[in-house]
């Protein structure tokens, strides 16, 4: 019998060539090779061979292997440290692409991460024992410090990508380049949306990232692309940008629409039978930022340098606009109370202008009725 390569060995099939018929072709998918052992008398004789074929593609066979391979070497192992809500928001992606997901956090998460697919673990000493490649840090800003410095950080292999998801950039940078070890590699990021805005998918929305530290070696480089990839995948719009230039962005967009989404909360806004849908916007930005607890907002304040100066100019913008307002009320008023008195012929004297100057006061905000009692304006 013919022996044929392994990759081509099981079949069912099976060729016979007999003596007499030397050009016979009956096979499936190969020519069936004969062979010829003596001639005697002019007359030559074949040997009756018996070939195995190829029925159907084998899982085993090379171009599967391969992609099999490459499919793998695309997959990382991350732990993420912060199994809250936005951990368990983005681990539900991180399984489906087929990553291999670890959790740990200080409150027991284990049946919610059962059920998604994730491994968590009570102790952080045992996550990190596992080597993942990339440690995701999903804290609070608040907590981020803490948690940070009370990792075990030498049973992680000294290549590791420690990578952050916090609403704020120049602290977990300055964090990371202060605590971590040297060999480490960072990458920040702030995915713009959150378990409710993202709740039906992610197309469109901004991820924002710093390559902050990453080696020169092919693996590392490669390992922080196949991260960033996961949320291109998912139809981000990838948006490569400094720490310092994302705080002084955020300061200017969501700081600013969280603050405004607390003033209206303490409004106590309700709906009514004719909204408007510049007020239905109002309501759902009231609803968007309310389900963010207060400690997002105060770690948006207390650890962005530039959210103050935009508080600042909050301030000084509505003071304008009171200005703009009672000084057009203020107006009005003066120009009516003089012209009725010039139409009877009536003079006014200094007890009838201070008691108009009360009169206006009256309807005038208090710091608007002092500075006009203080220049003698009626």
């Amino acid at each position: 019998m013919l022996s044929l390569p392994c990759s081509l060995q099981p079949s069912t099939s099976t060729l016979s060539i007999p003596h007499s018929t030397p050009n016979t072709k009956s096979f499936q998918l190969y020519r069936a090779p004969y062979l010829k052992l003596k001639s005697y008398n002019n007359k030559t004789f074949y040997q009756t061979l018996q070939i195995t074929s190829l029925d159907a593609a084998q899982p085993f066979d090379y171009e599967s292997r391969i992609s099999d391979h490459i499919e793998k070497c695309s997959k990382l192992k991350i732990g993420i440290v912060g199994f809250g809500n936005f951990g368990q928001f983005l681990a539900k992606t991180l399984v489906r692409q087929g990553h291999t997901v670890l959790a740990h956090s200080r409150s027991n998460h284990a049946d919610i991460a059962r059920r998604i697919g994730v491994s968590f673990f009570p102790d952080a000493n045992d996550l990190c024992e596992e080597h993942p490649e990339v440690i995701l840090l999903c804290t609070s800003i608040l907590s981020t410090e803490a948690v940070l410095r009370g990792l075990p950080v030498q049973r992680l292999k000294r290549s590791t990508l420690f990578v952050d998801v916090l609403s704020v950039k120049e602290f977990p940078r300055n964090l990371f380049i202060q605590i971590l070890p040297s060999d480490f590699d960072i990458v920040c990021t702030h995915p713009m949306f959150g378990p409710e805005s993202g709740k039906n998918g992610w197309k469109g929305l901004p991820f924002v990232y710093d390559k902050v530290k990453v080696g020169n070696d092919e693996l590392r480089v490669s390992r922080c692309d196949r991260f960033l990839d996961i949320f291109a995948k998912e139809g981000c719009e990838m948006v490569e940008m400094s720490c310092a230039e994302h705080d002084r962005h955020a300061a200017g967009s969501q700081f600013i629409t969280h603050t405004m989404g607390r003033v209206l909360e303490k409004l106590k806004l309700e709906s009514t039978p004719i909204n408007t849908k510049g007020y239905e916007t109002l309501l759902n930005l009231v609803d968007n930022t309310a389900g963010d607890s207060f400690d997002l907002y105060y770690g948006l304040f207390m650890y962005n340098k530039n959210s103050m100066e935009q508080l600042e100019r909050l301030d000084l913008a509505f003071e304008s606009l009171k200005k703009q307002l009672f000084g057009h009320l203020h107006e009005v008023i003066r120009k009516q109370l003089f012209e009725s008195s010039e139409g009877l012929g009536i003079s006014l004297g200094k007890h009838e202008v201070e008691k108009l100057a009360s009169d206006v006061s009256a309807v005038l905000p208090p710091s608007e009725a002092l500075k006009g009692q203080n220049n003698g304006i009626p």
